[in-house]
């Protein structure tokens, strides 16, 4: 039997992290992702070559991030796509790597992380390879620096959302060295800033980013109340993150619009703080989240892993009060064996929200 299929019959009913509430479908159309595709293949053209690309994927395929960037774009080039099936296993992990002279990896910064604390993984054999990529979360500037100097590859932040197919914008290829930037559009993508009351807000300023493009999805299945909330009247899709735009038109995320905390009438941004901690020697993994108080609203407080027994909390607040203004510095620390997180790696900060709310 023949079925008829046109570009605007669903592909996937790819399904969200849920870390922002309760789980949705996206409903992305063959146009979208085969859109995206050609997005990847337009902006990596110059640096990856087809039939010649081995790339670690430690990230699981059903995400989509993975299921993009590593299973489908990969295939189209040809390449060769090594699946590690537990990344949580470090060591076993870098005993895969080691089989390999990979040219390309995608991953979240907790990943990258994790692989460099292992002393094995500066032994790889990092002579070909040419992408690293770096999604689902933000890419700390300790994280990357350190990446490119053991790997010689500079750690190339992207961003991306189920919604999206996933892909918005990528660094380029060519970038030298990591720029706290999430990138620029990719090919037939707009974006734009928008402040609270959905008008445009001038180059530089914070408000949400919102994008259109070929990849945008459908809309959430059998969700139409859901479906509306995320779109304007002029089409839009609301991403839910706080960023700016500079005036060379690279996008900096800030934050998303519920991790925000409000001190005082200040706005403070988890990932700004989380950032500047993480380059504290000593701290392994850090999360930032905003907690109730009576006085100025909310509180940071911090949940921090540390690989130095040594570290005091005192030692934290201390290089805080150095490399922080004043109103960001956390109010509270808290030592951590470990931090939850996604099945991707991503930190879950809702999670750290609630458990010290209900304490």
């Amino acid at each position: 039997i023949k079925v008829p299929l046109t570009n605007n019959d669903t592909a996937f009913l790819q399904y969200t992290g849920g870390t922002t509430g309760v789980s949705k479908g996206a409903i992305l159309t063959h146009r979208n992702v085969i859109a995206n595709l050609q997005q990847a293949d337009a902006w990596f053209r110059s640096l990856l070559s087809e039939g010649q690309e081995t790339i670690i994927t430690a990230l699981p395929l059903y995400h989509i991030f993975s299921l993009t960037a590593n299973a489908l774009f990969f295939s189209k080039i040809g390449g060769l796509n090594v699946l590690i099936t537990n990344p949580r296993d470090i060591p076993g992990s870098i005993r895969e790597m080691k089989k390999f002279k990979f040219t390309a990896i995608t991953g979240v910064n907790t990943l990258f992380n994790a692989l460099m604390k292992d002393p094995a993984f500066a032994t790889l054999d990092f002579s070909r390879l040419r992408l690293t990529l770096g999604g689902g979360m933000a890419v700390q500037r300790a994280v990357a620096e350190k990446w490119q100097k053991l790997t010689g590859a500079p750690l190339l932040e992207a961003y991306g959302l189920t919604e999206t197919s996933p892909c918005v914008t990528i660094n380029p290829a060519n970038l030298d060295a990591y720029n706290g930037t999430i990138g620029l559009p990719v090919s037939s993508t707009d974006v734009c800033i928008l402040d609270e009351n959905g008008h445009e807000v001038p180059i530089g300023q914070p408000g949400e980013l919102a994008v259109k493009g070929p990849q945008v999805m459908k809309g959430y299945w059998q969700n139409p109340a859901e479906t509306e909330k995320v779109f304007t009247k002029d089409g839009w899709l609301l991403t839910g993150d706080i960023a700016k735009i500079d005036e060379q038109g690279f996008i900096r995320l800030l934050e998303r619009k519920k991790d925000m905390i409000l001190i005082s009438g200040f706005n403070v941004y988890p990932n700004e703080v989380e950032d500047v901690l993480a380059k504290l020697p000593g701290i392994r993994e850090v999360a930032v989240v905003g907690l109730p108080d009576e006085y100025s609203g909310e509180i940071a407080k911090a949940f921090i892993v540390k690989d130095d027994p040594n570290l005091t909390k005192d030692d934290i607040f201390k290089y805080a009060h150095e490399h922080l203004t004043p109103y960001k510095v956390p109010k509270q620390i808290e030592f951590c064996d470990e931090l939850p997180k996604t099945n991707v790696g991503k930190i879950l900060r809702r999670a750290l929200r609630d458990a010290a709310v209900n304490k």
